[in-house]
């Protein structure tokens, strides 16, 4: 099987668009040849032929390959609507030696963008911070695909500024804005004020109220932002969004510091269990197939 694509590996690529296609291709080949390629059906876009309807639309060319009866799939039965809303908070950008949680989740836009457009579905990208930064049309055409890969490139050259993040904002906003029923996709490391998480659980309820369809990848760099794990020597930590500086051994606060982001980690997943929204740890260190995988499990629960 072709070796999954990790961040390390797409570090000397430059061209979003053509890292969205390899990281897509790549997958889809990985479908194939795994226990997970049930889901090759969504990359033809047929459907299983049902009994007694019309045999117009059968693909036989499938039938000589499969021995199974598939009805091609036309973009009135495919089209789903998804907005991907993109943390661009100054936090995203650690480890910074290379921008890691944001370079992820980039690319896993890209990918996903890929992913929908070839499904005829329709694609609108919002960046964030403590506002909306960008906020694009919903469409599924190659043209604005094209754009989109366009913008997510740019933002992957752009410099982290002095903001706050303020997820529960945009996502209030966002609920109030989408008027049809969606699939809203969050990349964030869900890392706001320490009061927040009541407003952040008030906003995610918000868009279930709307119907909305909601898949959260809480993207960490899970060795240092979950473990803690430095070596035992003096270290001045920085805030990346405030500026405020500590100076300590990790040993001084390590306990305290995993049990406090185990303990927030947990709440965060139980109101999504509560809320029926799919909650996925990511860690940046590991390969992109599991925020695909993920996709494609809610992609079929939303049908």
């Amino acid at each position: 099987m072709k070796k999954p694509l990790t961040l390390a590996d797409v570090q000397k690529f430059e061209n979003m668009e053509f890292l969205a296609k390899q990281l897509v291709e790549g997958f889809i080949t990985g479908l194939h040849q795994s226990p997970y390629h049930g889901f090759s059906v969504e990359f033809s876009e047929h459907r299983l032929y049902n009994s007694g309807e019309s045999t117009r639309h059968i693909d036989w060319k499938v039938f000589a390959r499969t021995d199974k009866l598939f009805v091609k799939r036309y973009e009135e039965e495919t089209n789903l609507r998804c907005h991907i809303l993109l943390d661009v908070s100054p936090s995203m950008y650690y480890p910074t030696e290379n921008n890691g949680k944001l370079t992820f989740s980039i690319l896993c836009a890209g990918a996903l963008a890929t992913l929908l457009r070839k499904q005829r579905d329709a694609i609108g990208l919002v960046t964030f911070s403590d506002k909306i930064e960008l906020q694009t049309p919903v469409r599924s055409t190659a043209s604005h695909l094209h754009t989109l890969l366009l913008l997510l490139q740019k933002q992957l050259e752009q410099q982290p500024t002095a903001k706050d993040t303020n997820v529960s904002e945009v996502v209030h906003q966002i609920a109030q804005q989408i008027q049809k029923r969606s699939l809203v996709i969050i990349f964030s490391d869900m890392l706001s004020k320490l009061d927040d998480s009541e407003a952040i659980f008030s906003a995610l309820q918000h868009l279930k109220h709307q119907k909305h369809e909601v898949l959260i990848f809480h993207v960490m760099d899970k060795k240092t932002e979950e473990e803690f794990s430095f070596a035992e020597r003096p270290y001045i930590f920085v805030d990346s969004e405030t500026g405020q500086e500590l100076k300590l051994q990790p040993s001084q606060v390590r306990d305290h510091y995993r049990n406090a982001v185990e303990s927030y980690k947990k709440e965060l997943s139980l109101k999504c269990g509560q809320y029926k929204i799919d909650f996925v740890p990511v860690d940046i260190s590991e390969p992109f197939d599991r925020v695909l995988y993920s996709y494609l499990i809610k992609r079929a629960k939303v049908r």
